[in-house]
């Protein structure tokens, strides 16, 4: 059942992505044209204090015009490992410098059309080194209760993918232990 790419051409691409024109064989033979998009892959980081609290970003998608509370993230860049991005991205965006990281989650948000990856960490402790210096990213920051996600989850105050998995990754480890 594997699908087989005989022709790849960018359609349109900046630093950040690029949207492919694909000429593709599926498994019955049959040839399609497929366009998907190459994005670089992102990182996220979980920051809980004592198992209690979370720290999340209250931040506006301009692309859906909506309001909602997500996780520190974002692209990983060509000479980084992915934990080297998750801990700048958290430091530039909320000021605090994790200590250690440890993988707690991978996934593939839209592989059939999408190959960006996004890796999520989590830290337990961290340092506060100063006031964010990503001026763009959110309108407020604030340490939320565990506690309170799974009713802000049903409330859609927390949408975004990579925070859904993350926070929900981070639930089922404090059930398991």
């Amino acid at each position: 059942m594997r699908w087989h790419i005989h022709d790849e051409s960018e359609a349109w691409g900046n630093r950040w992505l690029s949207v492919r024109k694909l000429d593709v064989e599926q498994p019955d033979g049959d040839r399609i044209d497929y366009h998907a998009v190459r994005l670089k892959h992102v990182a996220a980081v979980v920051l809980t204090d004592g198992g209690q609290r979370v720290l999340l970003m209250w931040r506006h998608r301009f692309l859906t015009d909506t309001w909602a509370w997500e996780l520190p993230m974002g692209l990983i860049e060509a000479d980084e490992t992915p934990a080297e991005a998750a801990a700048r991205e958290l430091e530039e965006e909320t000021g605090w410098r994790p200590e250690e990281l440890h993988e707690l989650v991978y996934s593939q948000p839209a592989a059939g059309i999408m190959d960006s990856a996004h890796h999520v960490f989590h830290a337990t402790t961290a340092t506060w080194t100063g006031e964010p210096v990503e001026r763009n990213e959110s309108d407020r920051i604030e340490w939320i209760p565990l506690a309170d996600i799974p009713a802000m989850i049903r409330r859609r105050e927390i949408v975004s993918g990579i925070t859904l998995v993350g926070l929900q990754q981070t639930l089922l480890n404090q059930l398991s232990g």
